[in-house]
């Protein structure tokens, strides 16, 4: 029943029946179907009404059932639907993602910063205290409590004082992303282990074998290379320039870069002078600048050696769809990047990331054959005869596209 309310296909009396809470159903699928139905144009206002009066005893059943689907769990935290008697619940469910419970604790109230500190789970935590440990609403003796509980968790004081004392700094208008609460003490530990900028080199042709050693320090020569595939030539010689103008001595009686023309000074400084900046940044700086940057800064922290920096990225508010779908395509970024983007519900739906996924040489196996499954006729034909990607998956995608582009009826002897 719940499969054939997904695709819609069931009578409409039957669907204001169950947007009535009048089927013979367990409770739970009830609930389901009813959350499932406040995304349906014509029941959605029916269904929402029936939720917000159904008993809290049956409600308190389903929620704290491991099994209780995502949805429903979201739409209970949803602050529209929100009811204080049922988060107790919603916080020791192992099904609620912590993200969720990570940007629950940043809410402004004092009811819900009262029952989050008294959940085992979230004292358990120690990126919900982290995220907890900024909310405004926190007092003294609830910050000393947070303390505590980072103790109890195996956390030293250098650590806590990670954890806790940056959030406290940029708290106002610079105030930490979800992101960054969630992966503070990762964030704190690579700062701590001295991790400094890395660059993922172009991979090699061949893409079978590992990814270009990436370079301790970022010479002029290293940085030419790297942005060369994302600038136009121009801008390459230019910055490839760059470095060359500032060594030639003052005392010879050369131009500096100072006196050079505006238009010049622009072309040399504009790549070259954000590659260095980045690269006096620690761990932490380059995640905020990752959230927060523009779109020349993100080209090049995608590439970060760093896994944290990187799917920051991904993950920022500022990301557009374009520049995933550039993303998908790059062959030398980390492997975990093109995961992260495989495995994201909102771009599984974009047909050109899927494309240009499953043409990726980076892209592992496991995930580009089952994308694969998803293309067009003419992509799958132009995939099969991709040299630079593995050739099993080139053979499977010339089976499938001789499936798809056979008459129907037609004998598949191939």
């Amino acid at each position: 029943m719940i499969d054939l309310i997904r695709q819609s296909a069931v009578p409409s009396n039957v669907m204001r029946s169950a947007s009535k809470g009048a089927l013979t159903l367990p409770v739970g699928e009830i609930i389901e179907i009813l959350v499932l139905l406040t995304n349906n144009p014509v029941f959605s206002k029916d269904a929402a009404m029936t939720l917000a009066g159904w008993d809290e005893k049956s409600c308190l059943q389903a929620l704290a059932d491991p099994q209780t689907p995502y949805e429903v769990t979201n739409y209970f935290l949803d602050p529209k639907n929100r009811r204080p008697k049922l988060l107790p619940a919603l916080l020791e469910n192992p099904a609620v993602r912590e993200a969720a419970l990570i940007e629950l604790a940043q809410t402004q109230s004092r009811e819900i910063v009262e029952m989050m500190l008294a959940s085992r789970r979230v004292r358990q935590s120690t990126d919900i205290l982290h995220a907890l440990g900024t909310n405004p609403q926190i007092t003294e003796k609830e910050k000393a409590d947070i303390e505590m509980a980072l103790r109890n968790v195996g956390l030293d004081t250098v650590q806590i004082h990670a954890v806790l004392e940056p959030v406290e700094e940029a708290a106002g208008e610079d105030a930490p992303t979800a992101y960054e609460i969630e992966n503070a003490v990762a964030i704190a530990a690579e700062e701590a282990a001295g991790k400094q900028f890395e660059l993922m080199g172009p991979l090699e042709e061949d893409t079978a074998g590992p990814a270009a050693e990436v370079p301790e320090v970022i010479t002029p020569a290293e940085a030419q290379a790297t942005i060369a595939a994302a600038l136009p030539a121009a801008e390459v010689a230019a910055a490839a320039a760059a470095p060359a103008l500032e060594a030639i001595p003052a005392a010879a009686g050369a131009e500096s870069p100072e006196s050079l023309p505006e238009v010049d000074k622009e072309l040399l400084t504009e790549r070259v002078s954000v590659l260095q900046k980045i690269k006096r940044l620690t761990v932490g700086q380059r995640v905020q600048l990752a959230m927060r940057g523009n779109k020349e800064e993100r080209s090049i922290l995608i590439r970060d050696g760093s896994k944290l920096v990187s799917a920051a990225v991904l993950v920022s508010p500022k990301v557009s769809e374009s520049e995933i779908e550039s993303f998908a395509g790059l062959k030398n970024v980390q492997e975990q990047v093109l995961r992260d983007i495989a495995r994201n519900p909102k771009y599984k739906k974009k047909y050109t990331i899927i494309r240009n996924l499953a043409n990726n040489p980076r892209t592992p196996l496991d995930l580009s054959l089952p994308l694969m499954n998803h293309l067009m006729v003419m992509d799958l034909k132009n995939l099969s005869m991709n040299k630079n990607v593995p050739e099993t998956l080139r053979k499977i995608a010339h089976k499938r596209f001789k499936e798809k582009s056979a008459p129907p009826g037609s004998k598949k002897d191939y």
